[in-house]
């Protein structure tokens, strides 16, 4: 189950991403914001990222005008490592070596093929961890985590 939250600049955006997430059979439980409204981002933020981080949702995605506000908001909750991403590449690394479990998008930045591509990255790619021989990696993640309060 993938999370997904918006605010009202990146409502259009996240339209857009739902359609690609229903095309690729995956399920998903959208957070809002629900229209093109003025609303808060750090409302949605977290409160997808609490679902990532409580379990409910394996991944998440959340979107904003820049992607930049939204993904604050996302990595102040606990156990969550949200990154922005621009291009797909980013996306994989982010996944592969820092186990992502959450993708920020800047609607205001980022066209809709580019972010349809670096989505479909972002939930392909798989964390590099100790059992694919990322040891590395994994001890670089729970130094990350350690750094939470």
């Amino acid at each position: 189950m993938i999370a997904i939250g918006c605010d009202h600049g990146g409502y259009a955006l996240k339209q857009e991403i739902l359609t690609l997430l229903d095309g690729m059979g995956l399920s998903y439980r959208d957070f809002g914001t629900y229209s093109t409204d003025s609303c808060d981002y750090p409302v949605y933020g977290e409160t997808a990222a609490r679902a990532v981080a409580s379990g409910e949702c394996d991944r998440g995605i959340v979107i904003c005008t820049t992607g930049i506000g939204i993904s604050i908001a996302a990595n102040k909750v606990r156990g969550i490592r949200c990154a922005l991403c621009t291009e797909p590449l980013a996306a994989e690394m982010a996944r592969r070596h820092n186990d992502a479990n959450m993708l920020a998008l800047g609607a205001g930045l980022t066209g809709v093929n580019l972010a349809e591509r670096i989505v479909e990255t972002f939930l392909n790619t798989d964390f590099e961890g100790p059992r694919e021989g990322g040891e590395r990696h994994a001890h670089r993640v729970e130094l990350l985590n350690a750094i939470e309060p």
